[in-house]
């Protein structure tokens, strides 16, 4: 289970991520992973920021999920903010965001 919980920090790390470019540098990175919790932040010098958590939920005797809150938003060329806000469960991947196409009501 320890994996599992490094490998989703290590995982949410490599896709925030910008391509590689010399002129890209860490402004901030922190990372606490424990047994049953992990959370993680990384902020670049292109406005590319990441943040996660996630814990170990019960969700019945015989089962459990990791589950995972957390955000990352970038800056495009023209200079505006885009933000994903996102919980990941049981239920599946859940994100949230101005740039997330809406289906129209039927």
């Amino acid at each position: 289970m320890k994996f599992l919980i490094v490998f989703v920090a290590l995982f949410a790390l490599a896709v925030a991520a910008p391509a590689q470019s010399d002129d890209v540098q860490v402004l901030r990175q922190d990372s606490n992973v424990g047994i049953d919790n992990f959370q993680t932040s990384l902020e670049l010098n292109n406005g590319i920021k990441q943040q996660a958590e996630g814990q170990l939920k019960q969700i019945s005797n015989e089962e459990s999920a990791i589950v995972v809150r957390g955000s990352y938003s970038w800056v495009d060329p023209s200079g505006q903010q885009h933000t994903i806000t996102y919980i990941a469960d049981e239920n599946g991947y859940q994100p949230q965001g101005a740039d997330i196409p809406v289906a129209p009501v039927a």
